[in-house]
C-alpha cells in the first residue's frame, strides 16, 4: 500500500472546499453568538470514563480508545461533544443560571456512523443549560434553522419532531436489559413491526401494544391527535404530545414533521428531540433535542437542550462558492510597491504576488484586477 493513502472514510480537504468549510464555521459561530452563545473549546482527548459515562453503546462503539503513557489510564478521542461541555458547566462554569455554550472542532468515529460518511466531521453544536422549561427547546431550535439560513439553505428544509419520554414511558416496567432496549430502538426505526413484535413478546400488553402503535405514527401534525388516542392513559405520553403541539405552534411556517418512533442518536436525550432534513442530504443534517440527564454523572444533573451538525457534510449540500477575487501585483524588491501591497491587504484584499519565472497555479482565487506602475505610482486595473 502506498504511504499516501489514507484510511477510509478519512480525506484531505483541498484549497476551495477547505474555505468554505472555514467561512461557514465562522457564519454558524457568529449566529451562535448573536443569540448569545459563549465559545468554548474541549480537548480532542480525554478520560474515557470522563467521555462515555452516561452515553449509551452507540457513542461507546464509535469511540478510538488509547492509553496514555503517562498514567497508563484509559483515554478516547472524542466522537460528541456534548458530554464534554456538559462537564464544562457542571465543574469549571459551575454558574446557578442559564449557560449557552457553543463549540466547533474536530470529532473522530471509530466506524462511519452511516454508509459513505466521514469518519472525522466537524461538529458544531450550540447548548444551553439551566432551564427546563419548553423555552430553551425553542430557542434552540429556531437557532438550528437560523444557523442553515445563515449557510444558505433558505427553503426545503423540514424539522422532524418527536420526544424520547414517550417511548421511554412504553417501556417503563417492560425490561431495563440494554441490549433488548437497543433492539427495540432498532425495529422502530426501521419500521419493522414484525420484528418488534418478537422482541416485545413478552412485555406487559399496554406497553407492548404501545411501541406497536408507534411504528405507524409518522407523518403531519395528525399523527398527534392519532397518538393521543392510541397511547391514551400511558403516564407522561399527555404532557410530551401538549409540547410537542406547542412547538409547533411556536415553529408555524417552518415545513414540520413527526415520527414519533425515532429514537436514532445517542441515548442521553430525555425529552423532545429534533432532526431537520435538507435536500441533498442523506440523512438529517441536524439533529438536537433535550437531555437533561447528561450532566448527571458530572454531579449536576441540569436541564439541558442543544443541537449539532457536521460542517463538512453541510458543505456538501450546498453550491460552490465563487472564487474569492484577487489583485496580481509583480515581485519587486521596491519600497513603493511593498507599501501599495501592504495598504491593499490591510484593506482586506488578496494580493498575490507572481515569483519570478513562475505563474501562479492557483484554483482558490480569481485575479480579476493587477497592480501597475504608472508615473511612479502603483495603481489598481482591471484585468
Amino acid at each position: 500500500m502506498s504511504a499516501w493513502v489514507l484510511p477510509d472514510h478519512i480525506a484531505d480537504v483541498l484549497p476551495s472546499e477547505a474555505r468554505h468549510i472555514e467561512e461557514l464555521r465562522r457564519q454558524l459561530l457568529d449566529t451562535a453568538r448573536s443569540y448569545g452563545y459563549e465559545l468554548v473549546m474541549p480537548p480532542l482527548l480525554e478520560h474515557l470514563e470522563s467521555l462515555l459515562s452516561g452515553t449509551g453503546e452507540a457513542l461507546d462503539l464509535l469511540t478510538f480508545k488509547l492509553v496514555d503513557q503517562l498514567s497508563g489510564r484509559s483515554m478516547g478521542l472524542r466522537a460528541d461533544t456534548t458530554p464534554q461541555v456538559a462537564r464544562i458547566d457542571a465543574h469549571l462554569l459551575n454558574r446557578q443560571g442559564v449557560a449557552r455554550l457553543c463549540y466547533c472542532g474536530p470529532v473522530l468515529h471509530a466506524r462511519p456512523d452511516r454508509p459513505h460518511a466521514t469518519r472525522e466531521p466537524l461538529q458544531f453544536g450550540a447548548e444551553i443549560y439551566g432551564h427546563a422549561g419548553i423555552e430553551a427547546d425553542i430557542e434552540s431550535l429556531r437557532l438550528a434553522l437560523d444557523c442553515l439560513r445563515a449557510a444558505g439553505i433558505r427553503e426545503g428544509a423540514v424539522v422532524d419532531l418527536a420526544d424520547a419520554r414517550i417511548e421511554r414511558a412504553l417501556l417503563a416496567g417492560a425490561t431495563t436489559d440494554a441490549a433488548v432496549v437497543a433492539r427495540v430502538h432498532a425495529a422502530l426505526a426501521a419500521k419493522d413491526a414484525s420484528s418488534l413484535r418478537e422482541i416485545t413478546k413478552d412485555f406487559p400488553a399496554a406497553s407492548r401494544d404501545g411501541l406497536q402503535a408507534l411504528v405507524q405514527l409518522f407523518g403531519d401534525a395528525k399523527v398527534l391527535d392519532e397518538a393521543q388516542k392510541a397511547l391514551a392513559g400511558v403516564p407522561g405520553v399527555e404532557q410530551a404530545l401538549a409540547e410537542l403541539r406547542l412547538m409547533a405552534r411556536y415553529l408555524d411556517g417552518a415545513s414540520l414533521s413527526f415520527d414519533l418512533a425515532d429514537m436514532r442518536g445517542y441515548a442521553y436525550y430525555s425529552g423532545m428531540r429534533f432532526g431537520i432534513y435538507v435536500p441533498g442530504a442523506a440523512d438529517a443534517l441536524v439533529r438536537g433535542g433535550r437531555y437533561d440527564e447528561v450532566g448527571a454523572v458530572f454531579g449536576r444533573n441540569r436541564p439541558a437542550v442543544g443541537f449539532s451538525l457536521d460542517v463538512r457534510e453541510l458543505v456538501g449540500v450546498l453550491p460552490a462558492r465563487p472564487l474569492r477575487a484577487a489583485i496580481r501585483a509583480p515581485w519587486r524588491d521596491a519600497a513603493g510597491l511593498r507599501d501599495a501591497i501592504a495598504a491593499l491587504r490591510a484593506k482586506g484584499e488578496t494580493v498575490v504576488c507572481v515569483l519570478p519565472g513562475h505563474d501562479s497555479e492557483i484554483d482558490e482565487f480569481h485575479c480579476d484586477r493587477e497592480l501597475v506602475e504608472q508615473g511612479g505610482q502603483w495603481n489598481v486595473k482591471p484585468i
